[in-house]
């Protein structure tokens, strides 16, 4: 007599964290790593050293790591803030300040997310951007 046949099924697991995949075209700033200027990009960027000045990667994600001291004006579609930042961030989609992250400026974005165990002190803009503004 043939045994039936049965078929598992796993549950749905919750989407994984924003966090640019390097193997997806993206760039990493290392610890050891000083930059003073301006850094613009088309890719994801992850920054783990320091940073004065200002960041753009206006239709990507960037990550502050959490050894990173970012003194700089901030322009992304995402921002994850893990470590320090002083300046203002400006995203198009969403900013987060996870758990240890510490943001000194204002936040500008139509989501915002702050961890518990996150610092901030500044304010918050939640206003949603027309098609218009986000072509200029």
């Amino acid at each position: 007599m043939p045994m039936p046949q049965t078929s598992t099924f796993a549950a749905p697991t919750a989407p994984a964290p924003t966090t640019p995949n390097p193997q997806a075209g993206s760039a990493r700033i290392g610890q050891s790593v000083v930059i003073t200027g301006e850094i613009t990009g088309s890719e994801d960027l992850t920054i783990e050293g320091r940073v004065d000045g200002t960041v753009e990667s206006r239709q990507h994600t960037v990550v502050i790591g959490q050894q990173a001291m970012v003194k700089a004006q901030v322009f992304a579609k995402e921002v994850v803030v893990l470590g320090q930042v002083v300046g203002n961030i400006t995203a198009t989609a969403k900013i987060e300040l996870r758990e240890n992250g510490t943001v000194e400026g204002d936040l500008a974005s139509p989501t915002v997310a702050i961890a518990e165990g996150a610092t901030f002190r500044g304010s918050i803009d939640m206003t949603r951007q027309t098609s218009a503004e986000n072509a200029a």
